[in-house]
């Protein structure tokens, strides 16, 4: 078969006896991929049925291949048959054993299978449980934070609870995002900002409510402790009837000041605002509004309620001015307002600043100072004013001690110690007013040396005849005078003491109570004195007592002056420099008007004496002596004159020299009246001793240190007058008429002209027939008409 396939091959592919070969070789290789590549090879070809010959060949030989192998290997498999069935009955066995052993498993597994079902159930619940805690351990610190938020909301205690919002926010959200309650929560916090952000805008208003009411009390426990330390009186930081008075609870405590009254009046000098007032609110508000960026509003809100609670503060009670209790409560108010604040600047965190501090105090500064120089203006107790100054001193310090400008309290102090001397001198009218109305204006007369020595040590008068002379002894002054000079230095002390701890130097001090006492002096002593001496009904006597008074009073000036420098430290009062009383000037300008009145008084009386004359100018015989009313007016002169022992001279001499010229005056006036038509030689006789009494009079001197015959020349014109008609001299009068040794130099042409014609009209009644002179008629019309011819040559010349 071979040597065929051999001929076949030959005969069929002896062009390329490999390729059928080769395309067999590739139908019985391993790779199956490339069968359908040689089958479209092969019909591709012309070579088909040559390839199937010899794929029939190439069967036939592997079926010869396999009989033989069969063949061969035959015995074994009938061998391996006969095993085979052996085995067969063993299989049928171990099935059947199988099988029992399947229903065993089959039975135990039905228990495992229920075991494992619910372990996985139980699994599945453990891995829920563990999902679960998982879940709640990354959302209990949310919840926790949330409820702690809620808590803090509720308890007002914003500042935390903000920082737990922040907290909730930015670090327990984020982990759990994913769930609903989450976003929720997310949302929410926009609501609860602003609602944290209201409900401390509340608890601020509350507090600035709460803080009007306490400030007050926390400018007097200030003030008190200003006083402690400044060494004043602690008592005008002291509320009237405080010990007594219900006070209201402390809005930010409580408690009633009344429950701890007695502890608080000893340690109260240990407190301030923070002991006072809870200002936790500020600090919470603040903070918040820092966290929330919106701290400029927070400033500006705070700043402008404050500046308006100053307002409120600076608003004077209406009826401040009636009692120290008004201004008190006033400035307790204000200071408190500026203590407050002070503390918020220290310890605000620039919510206040140094700089708006100063703009709110110097507006309030100006109204304080304008309320209280308004009202203080209305008070006329001195007393009062002592207090007021006293107050506004403290209130003062007590700035100055938290750093405030107080100059214009300062100034205000000047001002308030101006009207202070004002109500002090129209007190003091009063006072003067009452010695000038009990004075008897006689001089002061004491009868033991016990009286004595009262007087001087009021004041201190030094006179070494009236030392030595024996009891009784007459002061030449009246009692008004020493009550004058002690009234003056009871107001000195006064002035100066307003003056006090107004941190002025000695000399300013001097300067102020100077003024001071020269106001008092020229304007309020002086005016009473002026009105005293100007008073209907005083008397002439009282009169003179008064410029007695006055000239011993200017006496005093030097004494007052000393005084002024012993109270203010300046003990040299001799000082180049030193400021002087104008007490001497006044007092002497006073004295003027005093000793005018004394003159106009003088006239009045000596008036009331000569309207009693009661010349009978028709009389036939003088009566050989003088008036009556010229006797008691002499009498009258005489023991004034005595009175004017205790004036200067100068003053009794011009009133003496005055009062002479005055009645000569009268009495000429009298002789040439246009009532009188008519006289006789002898009424004009009669005038003519009443002269002469007069003249006697001026001869005695009633007043010392007059020139020889200087009161006599008070009555020359009336003298010549009538010498020249008692004696009918004409021919020396026409002759010497005009030459300065005239013996008749002082008669006039024209005066003796009326004397003339009313004694003309006298003899035409028969009133010269006693005479028997027969030329007596032609006499007196030869002088007239010679006198009117030297009348006219005088109007010609």
């Amino acid at each position: 078969m071979g040597s065929q396939t051999g001929q076949n091959s030959s005969s069929g592919f002896e062009e390329d006896p490999h390729t059928v070969t080769h395309l067999l070789n590739e139908l019985e290789g391993p790779d199956t991929s490339r069968v359908a590549l040689v089958i479209r090879t092969i019909y591709d070809g012309d070579e088909h049925g040559k390839f199937m010959e010899r794929l029939d060949t190439r069967i036939r030989n592997h079926d010869r291949d396999i009989e033989r192998m069969c063949n061969h290997h035959y015995q074994g498999f009938i061998d391996s048959i006969r095993e085979l069935l052996q085995v067969r009955s063993q299989a049928h066995k171990l099935k059947t054993e199988v099988v029992r052993i399947d229903e065993e498993a089959q039975e135990s597994a039905k228990q495992l299978l229920a075991k494992s079902e619910e372990m996985i159930k139980t699994r599945k619940v453990q891995s829920n449980i563990s999902a679960a805690v998982d879940a709640l351990t990354l959302c209990l610190p949310v919840l926790t934070t949330y409820s702690k938020l809620q808590s803090q909301m509720k308890d007002k205690r914003y500042y935390p609870a903000l920082k737990t919002l922040e907290q909730l926010e930015h670090t327990y959200l984020p982990r759990v995002a994913s769930y609903r309650f989450a976003q929720q929560m997310r949302d929410n916090i926009p609501r609860v900002r602003e609602d944290i952000k209201q409900a401390s805008m509340s608890d601020i208003k509350d507090f600035l409510e709460a803080i009007r009411w306490v400030s007050t009390r926390i400018g007097q426990v200030a003030m008190k402790r200003a006083a402690l330390q400044y060494n004043m009186d602690p008592k005008l930081a002291v509320t009237r009837n405080e010990r007594h008075a219900t006070l209201p609870p402390n809005p930010f405590t409580g408690e009633t000041y009344e429950a701890q009254a007695e502890a608080q009046s000893d340690e109260e000098e240990e407190l301030c605002a923070q002991d006072l007032i809870d200002f936790t609110p500020v600090y919470r508000c603040l903070h918040i509004y820092t966290v929330l960026g919106a701290r400029d509003q927070f400033e500006t809100y705070y700043r402008e309620q404050r500046r308006e609670q100053a307002r409120l503060a600076l608003q004077p009670p209406t009826n401040m001015h009636e009692n120290l209790e008004g201004y008190r409560q006033y400035l307790y108010g204000v200071l408190g307002f500026f203590v407050i604040e002070d503390h918020v600047l220290n310890i605000g965190n620039g919510l206040v600043t140094r700089s708006y501090l100063g703009e709110v105090w110097e507006m309030a500064s100006g109204k304080v100072v304008n309320n209280i120089r308004n009202h203080s203006s209305y008070c006329t107790d001195t007393y009062l004013m002592l207090n007021i100054k006293n107050l506004i001193m403290l209130f003062a310090h007590t700035l100055q001690n938290y750093g405030y400008t107080v100059t214009p309290l300062h100034e205000l102090l000047l001002e308030v110690k101006d009207h202070y001397n004002e109500v002090l001198m129209q007190k003091w009218v009063q006072v003067f007013r009452d010695i000038f109305e009990k004075d008897n204006y006689h001089p002061v007369q004491v009868e033991t040396p016990e009286e004595f020595s009262r007087i001087t040590e009021i004041f201190p008068y030094r006179d070494r005849n009236l030392e030595q002379a024996q009891f009784p002894k007459r002061f030449p002054f009246s009692m008004m005078v020493p009550k004058v000079f002690q009234e003056v230095k009871v107001y000195i002390s006064a002035c100066l003491e307003f003056s006090e701890d107004l941190n002025l130097s000695q000399t300013e001090k001097e300067d102020m109570v100077r003024k001071s006492t020269n106001l008092l002096l020229t304007r309020t002593l002086s005016g009473c004195l002026a009105t005293l001496i100007k008073r209907p009904g005083l008397r002439l006597l009282q009169l003179i007592q008064i410029t007695i008074n006055t000239l011993h009073l200017e006496h005093a000036n030097v004494l007052l002056e000393h005084y002024v420098a012993k109270l203010t430290g300046i003990e040299d009062s001799s000082k180049p420099g030193l400021g002087r009383l104008q007490g001497k000037a006044m007092f002497k300008d006073i004295r003027g008007e005093a000793e005018e009145q004394i003159y106009i008084a003088l006239r009045l009386k000596i008036d009331e004496f000569l309207d009693l004359a009661s010349y009978d100018w028709m009389l036939a015989e003088p009566r050989g002596m003088s008036s009556s009313y010229v006797l008691d007016l002499i009498a009258f002169l005489t023991s004034t004159f005595t009175a004017f022992t205790n004036l200067p001279v100068r003053v009794a001499q011009t009133a003496c020299m005055s009062a002479c010229q005055y009645v000569a005056k009268c009495l000429m006036a009298m002789l040439l009246s246009e009532d009188v038509k008519q006289m006789s030689l002898a009424a004009l006789e009669q005038v003519n001793l009443d002269v002469i009494q007069c003249e006697q009079f001026a001869a005695t001197e009633p007043v010392e240190g007059f020139e020889e015959g200087a009161l006599l020349m008070c009555f020359a014109d009336l003298r010549q007058l009538l010498d020249l008609f008692m004696t009918e001299d004409w021919s020396t009068y026409f002759h010497d008429y005009g030459s300065e040794n005239s013996k008749y130099l002082r008669v006039s042409p024209h005066n003796a002209i009326i004397v003339v014609e009313k004694l003309r009209e006298g003899e035409k009644r028969g009133m010269f027939s006693i005479l028997k002179r027969s030329d007596k008629k032609k006499l007196l019309e030869t002088v007239l008409k010679q006198l009117k011819q030297l009348t006219q040559h005088q109007h010609a010349s």
